[in-house]
């Protein structure tokens, strides 16, 4: 079972049960290959080879809501169950609970940026930072390795660009890399890898998510991008041996924000004192503060914000868990306080993070909407 929404309308990760960090230690009992210290939350069947397609921004509720656009998708539904990301529900940090089979808390990766320790830095982790190394800012073994490692044969069928990127290597290292720009080549490569037994085929396909973000997900472009991913995961199940089991998955969903739902950090009196930086994401906001201003900056926030978010100190939100265990090395890049959105607000910086505010459809906080994935067994 997933969390049910707390007073507030937000949705807890549903760690060691069905989150995304308990997918790949499912696969591997399933694969005859068991992970040793993870628990597992998904009774998954029996195969000899997964393939584990990813589709970035299908949340389960969005899913759910146009079943008419994905028929193959849709017709999954009723054998499969619903999950949830990590927190925050972005793609870096699903990705790599994913790939390591470990909430947040464990892995380090917190946000689209965090802050760099001991820096006025932040860390973007899909663009990365070269002087960042990836294994040391990462550096637990990974799902994919631990499980190549055993001898299962391990692939990740991904863009080209992708290849060697701190993200991919902080999150899927142990796997080999195979580079696949176009759905023809997607499910070719698929189908070779998942030749071998036992084997595991990770692909990704990142299009719904970046047109979710241009476009939101009540456009049109939207559904039609729905409906192509839906012919995709159709043609790759057609093109499997009818032993490997595909299993379809989501890092997050999103919701659409208007102008109007949006605050601007910069445009508020108040809302940047005592605020040395601002990193996270426009749903999830990690804010790193002056010495002392913790409680200064909660009032405030709470103050302007009111019922739009929950604003929390970095004690409060490590007591209720969002990130799973924290480790001492992984503390210190949440923010001092952090803010998750609820309904369709956004809290975005202009000076900051103008490109942000460009964008129709966003995601990283915990309402059920962005938290809950579909985990579909096909």
């Amino acid at each position: 079972m997933t969390s049910t929404p707390d007073a507030a309308g937000l949705t807890a990760p549903a760690y060691g049960d069905r989150s995304l960090a308990d997918v790949l230690p499912s696969v591997a009992r399933a694969l005859g290959s068991p992970l040793e210290g993870h628990p597992v939350g998904l009774d998954l069947p029996p195969a000899p080879s997964y393939v584990v397609f990813l589709v970035d921004g299908l949340g389960a509720e969005l899913l759910t809501r146009h079943g008419h656009a994905a028929p193959y998708l849709s017709s999954l539904l009723d054998g499969g169950t619903t999950g949830t990301a990590g927190v925050p529900s972005t793609t870096a940090t699903s990705l790599t609970s994913l790939g390591t089979g470990l909430p947040p808390g464990a892995h380090g990766l917190v946000g689209f940026t965090a802050r760099i320790p001991g820096t006025d830095r932040l860390l973007n982790h899909l663009g990365w930072d070269k002087h960042v190394d990836p294994t040391e800012w990462q550096p637990h073994p990974t799902a994919f390795g631990r499980l190549a490692h055993a001898g299962v044969h391990v692939t990740s069928v991904n863009k080209r660009d992708f290849n060697g990127s701190g993200l991919t290597v902080a999150s899927q290292r142990g796997a080999t890399y195979v580079g696949a720009d176009r759905v023809g080549e997607r499910i070719a490569a698929t189908v070779a890898a998942s030749a071998h037994a036992p084997s595991l085929t990770y692909v990704y396909d990142s299009d719904l998510d970046w047109t979710g973000h241009k476009f939101g997900v009540a456009s049109s472009q939207w559904l039609q991008q729905l409906a192509m991913v839906d012919a995709e995961a159709e043609q790759l199940r057609e093109a499997l041996p009818s032993a490997t089991r595909l299993l379809v998955v989501a890092d997050h969903g999103m919701v659409d924000s208007p102008s109007s739902a949006r605050v601007d950090v910069d445009e508020v009196d108040g809302m940047r004192d005592g605020v040395a930086l601002i990193g996270g994401e426009a749903r999830f906001r990690h804010v790193y503060c002056a010495a002392g201003a913790v409680d200064d900056v909660v009032a405030t926030w709470r103050e302007v914000l009111g019922a739009r978010a929950t604003v929390l100190s970095r004690e409060d939100v490590v007591g209720r868990g969002w990130f799973g265990s924290v480790a001492p090395g992984v503390l210190p890049r949440l923010g001092d306080v952090m803010v998750a959105c609820h309904d369709d607000t956004a809290i975005v910086s202009t000076r900051d993070f103008p490109y942000e505010n460009t964008l129709v459809g966003l995601h990283g906080s915990l309402t059920p909407a962005e938290m809950r994935i579909p985990i579909l067994v096909g």
